[in-house]
């Protein structure tokens, strides 16, 4: 028997219990396995862990639609519980990470997928490495996304190096962050499925969210935060353990790569490929392996890399 509170972020609580309670008690139907008592921006919930987790998962759920929406009606809420075929609730709210944009339910869709999920759970720091395709980087913020709606961090930190791949940063057009940013992007657009526009706006202009390079990261204290290192067979050897050692006593470190895809040039060895030599079997760190079979993108790409797998051999 577990017991926690989960917090209502981000709406008036009345959002959730509606008028009376009357909402409040239509969720309770949902969950008739747990004691469910509600108090401001906080509900008690008492029963089994599991159970606890879909609870919570719903929660996040209810709180998307209305920010999507601006309502949260009864209807809403048998329709967001009723998400699984045949209105199996279990499959449809325990699967998911994040309710995003325009009904998107974001979720782990592979077994490399699942194991990184596993994986952040139970460790501080995760290392996800894997060819293109296979949603490392996705998988990852949508992980930072729950982690900041649960209140479980105060911040998401995303960075990536600004390696020049083929072309030079120095002629780009723009000033240093519309130089930066072409880098950046796929962070930008994982966001945006997951967080309406405005409201991630907010956030990033509070610094709830912060998007920046890797060389940015010198000198701070990574800390009450879930942080995402992209792309990281681009970071040097004296880089990666610059940012590894950012860590504060309460972060949450995620570092994604494809070590086929270095862009360093041929005198700096990539600090992904020491750290996959020297870490493993550390404590509290886990290195996870996806595969062409986790790929998600268009058929071609799982069969792209398997013709470019066959040329290493």
């Amino acid at each position: 028997m577990a017991e926690k509170q989960v917090i209502i972020s981000g709406v008036d609580p009345i959002v959730i219990y509606g008028v009376n309670d009357v909402k409040l008690q239509k969720i309770k139907s949902y969950f008739g396995k747990l004691k469910i008592v509600g108090r401001g921006d906080q509900i008690k919930v008492v029963g089994d862990d599991e159970e606890i987790k879909r609870f919570e998962t719903a929660i996040a759920a209810f709180i998307a639609h209305f920010e999507k929406y601006g309502t949260l009606t009864e209807a809403n809420i048998e329709h967001v519980m009723g998400v699984g075929a045949g209105g199996d609730t279990t499959v449809a709210v325990t699967d998911a990470l994040v309710f995003g944009n325009n009904g998107l339910i974001v979720k782990a869709r592979t077994s490399g997928q699942h194991r990184l999920v596993e994986a952040c759970e139970k460790n501080d720091m995760v290392f996800a490495i894997g060819p293109a395709g296979t949603g490392k980087t996705y998988t990852a913020v949508a992980l930072a996304v729950r982690a900041l709606r649960n209140r479980e961090v105060r911040k998401i930190i995303l960075t990536r190096p600004a390696v020049e791949a083929g072309e030079n940063l120095g002629f780009l057009p723009g000033d240093l962050k519309e130089k930066l940013d072409p880098y950046l992007q796929p962070l930008y657009d994982a966001l945006y499925e997951m967080i309406p526009g405005e409201k991630l706006r907010n956030y990033i202009e509070n610094n709830v969210i912060q998007i920046a390079p890797l060389a940015f990261m010198r000198g701070r204290t990574l800390d009450n935060a879930f942080v995402i290192l992209d792309e990281a067979q681009n970071a040097t050897e004296s880089q990666l353990k610059m940012f590894l050692t950012r860590m504060g006593p309460t972060a949450k470190f995620v570092i994604t790569g494809d070590v086929t895809q270095v862009d360093l040039p041929r005198n700096q060895p990539s600090g992904l490929l020491q750290a996959i030599k020297v870490l493993p079997g550390t404590e509290g760190i886990e290195f996870v392996y996806l595969d062409n079979r986790d790929v998600i993108r268009h058929r071609l790409v799982k069969r792209i890399i398997e013709i470019y797998d066959t040329l290493k051999k």
